[in-house]
């Protein structure tokens, strides 16, 4: 179990002055702002709706609230930096008028509109290319102090699956973050998140693969955050859609919590809460 390691993660977020504890695991709501990300339901298009989720989300327990206007699915329409910027600030500000205690994560791989995000009152940056599709990111990321989503990716979303290729996917992921980490210490980073990237250019073996060994990043130190919900890997395997895979989510979820994950990031926040709690619960009585 996480709690037997003998690897002393750093257990502690500062999101703009708000110090959180990531002891105990955190769930993350997802609110897509793009009209194809690959889960229909998570689309938010006006910024009345995208609010009221939000509001419902932080209802249910969301500690986070991840915004994201590019799509990054397989073979997703790549978009300007200025549609991207449009699609997300509007939706950034209302929230954060409308609930100024949310911490808002901001999904995307593009230095300038992470900047413009933060500025705007967002507090984190979840970047799904680990800084190799911007090559200010990582400075920016330094420069405004935020904690940083590294996630491992190969290529693009537009290239990922024919780079779905590994002699061993592990190794090849853990060496990533270690030297991407290295950059992002050297430069000042001090709060960092790794994301193994579960489907992003990785065949369901590999994704499973990685989950079975997530304890082992606890070599680095980081605290973890696994994005599982409702993709290929769990709909892929069970021969359902995306909108039957919540059942599944929970499950690979849940396997997640047992191998050390600090943060769950979800289209589904209730059902994901819950498997925290039962989890704590468990951990509580051991």
């Amino acid at each position: 179990m996480a709690k037997d390691t003998f690897f002393q993660k750093k257990a502690t977020l500062n999101a703009r002055g708000t110090l959180i504890d990531l002891t105990r695991p955190k769930v993350m709501g997802i609110i897509n702002i793009t009209p194809d990300s690959f889960y229909a339901d998570s689309r938010q298009l006006v910024i009345e709706d995208a609010v009221k989720q939000a509001g419902f989300m932080l209802q249910q327990g969301a500690t986070f609230l991840d915004l994201g206007a590019y799509s990054s699915r397989p073979g997703a329409t790549d978009i300007s930096v200025q549609e991207e910027t449009d699609r997300l600030l509007p939706v950034v500000e209302a929230i954060v008028q409308t609930y100024p205690q949310a911490i808002l994560s901001i999904d995307t791989f593009r230095a300038s509109v992470a900047e413009a995000a933060i500025k705007t009152g967002a507090h984190l940056i979840n970047d799904i290319s680990g800084g190799q599709l911007d090559a200010d990111m990582f400075a920016t990321v330094a420069r405004l102090q935020v904690p940083y989503i590294l996630m491992h990716m190969k290529g693009t979303p537009q290239t990922m699956v024919q780079l779905a290729q590994y002699e061993d996917v592990f190794s090849e992921v853990f060496n990533y973050f270690v030297e991407r980490y290295e950059k992002l210490r050297a430069l000042g980073v001090h709060d960092v998140i790794l994301d193994p990237g579960f489907g992003f250019a990785k065949k369901a073996e590999h994704s499973y693969a990685l989950l079975n060994r997530l304890q082992d990043f606890d070599m680095l130190e980081l605290p973890m955050l696994v994005g599982v919900s409702r993709k290929r890997m769990i709909y892929g395997l069970l021969n359902t859609t995306a909108t039957e895979a919540l059942n599944g989510t929970t499950v690979v979820n849940t396997i997640a919590l047992m191998k050390g994950a600090n943060i769950l990031r979800v289209h589904d926040v209730k059902e994901a809460v819950e498997a925290v709690r039962i989890w704590v619960e468990v951990q509580r009585l051991c």
